[in-house]
């Protein structure tokens, strides 16, 4: 599988379909960022057909619970899979990110003892994650993701590293927090981008002891790098100021009256 000189994914597993509303190019030097989503529908190819229609949104690619891809958007051409979104001091993420969906049914509800999808969809309980989203603080019923899907998701992601330079890999849930939960738990969110980008994260410039501004509504502040550490404190307010005093995956530890950790996301360094 290689990306070809018209920003095409060209391998046996890979289905083009048109997606011609989308025409906008990015600027140069992006894209730079990779966004992870679940689909919330029945199966990749009803997923693809959905986003290449007539409907505003629509994303670069969808992996199929088999390992199949459908390309959907160019790789240097806009696609529309963020929505309102922000991270890092940026807002509207599209404009500097490629878009990938996997086929995965997201949140669950168990009916006897099976488990049910908002489209009407069953799972079986070897299909089923039982596990707290990192947004949230209660427990629910997830559909796992398939070997295949992370597998090639990966191989994806390291060509668009090689071809584009991505320096960051992101799930929807943390651009756009309040309205978004994907890819969910099921999903290896942080391992995945820790073998992608360790070796790339040496080179991003050290943040350690600069100030740093809040930008997030409610910003919980924990006892560790990590949704599975306890808050410490009342959530920082938009716009608190903080010192930033260390960094890891993503997460950030900031003191204000208190030290702890905060998700980088939701920081605008000064």
């Amino acid at each position: 599988m290689q990306i070809d000189h018209q920003h095409h994914l060209a391998g046996n597993q890979v289905i083009q379909k048109d997606c011609p509303k989308n025409k906008i190019k990015f600027e140069s030097g992006l894209p730079d960022t990779i966004v992870i989503h679940f689909t919330a529908g029945r199966s990749a190819e009803s997923s693809a057909n959905y986003l290449s229609s007539d409907v505003k949104a629509s994303a670069h690619l969808v992996i199929g619970r088999a390992g199949e891809i459908y390309q959907l958007v160019a790789f240097d051409t806009i696609a529309w899979h963020a929505g309102e979104s922000q991270y890092g001091g940026r807002t509207g993420l599209n404009k500097y990110s490629i878009g990938i969906e996997l086929d995965n049914a997201g949140e669950l509800k168990r009916v006897g003892t099976e488990y049910q999808a908002w489209f009407g969809g069953r799972y079986q309980p070897t299909d089923v994650l039982y596990a707290r989203h990192r947004n949230e603080t209660m427990r629910s019923y997830w559909q796992t993701y398939t070997q295949e899907q992370i597998d090639m998701c990966e191989q994806v992601c390291q060509l668009l590293i090689e071809k584009y330079g991505i320096k960051t890999i992101l799930g929807h849930e943390e651009i756009a927090p309040t309205r978004k939960r994907d890819p969910g738990p099921a999903f290896p969110l942080d391992k995945f981008r820790q073998n992608l980008l360790s070796q790339n994260r040496t080179d991003e410039p050290d943040e350690t002891g600069k100030e740093a501004v809040v930008t997030g509504d409610l910003l919980n502040i924990r006892a560790g790098a990590g949704v599975d550490f306890p808050t410490i404190a009342p959530p920082l307010a938009v716009g608190t100021p903080v010192k930033v005093l260390e960094e890891k995956e993503g997460w950030v530890k900031v003191e204000t009256k208190i030290s702890g950790w905060v998700s980088k996301a939701f920081l605008k360094y000064e």
